[in-house]
């Protein structure tokens, strides 16, 4: 199978049934120290640097395209503006700058003909931000409160990238659902 995690239904439908056979498998391999052994991504981490990597001296990992950006703007001075003007100025002029995501294939828009999917969960998120940001900053006890809670959960939720990778029908209908619902928690006055 060719997927990206979550993207292919392996988290939803794979590693539910999957993980409770295959981990104990590995770790019994070799009593955990010999042939493959089952690690978290810290361990790995850990492990790499006991073994003499750098954090410092990892490669920049950055979206593709990023650094046209910061051949224009100044990483250590940028403001909202700056990036604004070099972002329209990209734009302008080279045709193949675009930050509309890409697919881990490279190939595929993530927004392009998934604007049914999109606007929904922009709408959501730019409601939840309109309406909790100032009353955050204010008093950040705000996030301990259940309507802050609910309305996160649900902005979480309809952002979640399966919902735009199915595109249509039964995944999408559920995504509806829960916007549905975010939107409802939001529109209520505190």
């Amino acid at each position: 199978q060719i997927a990206d995690g979550e993207n292919g239904g392996v988290m939803m439908n794979e590693f539910p049934r999957d993980y409770p056979i295959v981990w104990p498998e590995i770790q019994d391999n070799g009593q955990s120290t010999a042939g493959v052994v089952g690690v978290n991504g810290t361990e790995y981490l850990e492990l790499i640097e006991a073994a003499g990597a750098n954090p410092e001296d990892y490669p920049p990992c950055q979206a593709i395209h990023q650094h046209k950006i910061w051949q224009r703007v100044d990483p250590d001075n940028a403001t909202p503006e700056a990036v604004e003007q070099a972002l329209q100025e990209l734009k302008a002029t080279d045709h193949q700058f675009h930050m509309d995501g890409a697919s881990w294939t490279d190939d595929l828009s993530w927004v392009k003909g998934y604007e049914n999917v999109l606007e929904p969960m922009n709408q959501l998120s730019a409601m939840f931000h309109k309406k909790y940001d100032p009353l955050v900053q204010q008093d950040p006890s705000v996030t301990k409160r259940s309507d802050y809670q609910a309305a996160l959960l649900y902005t979480l939720l309809v952002e979640t990238s399966c919902f735009r990778y199915w595109g249509q029908g039964t995944w999408t209908d559920y995504a509806h659902e829960l916007y549905r619902r975010g939107e409802a928690v939001l529109r209520i006055e505190n």
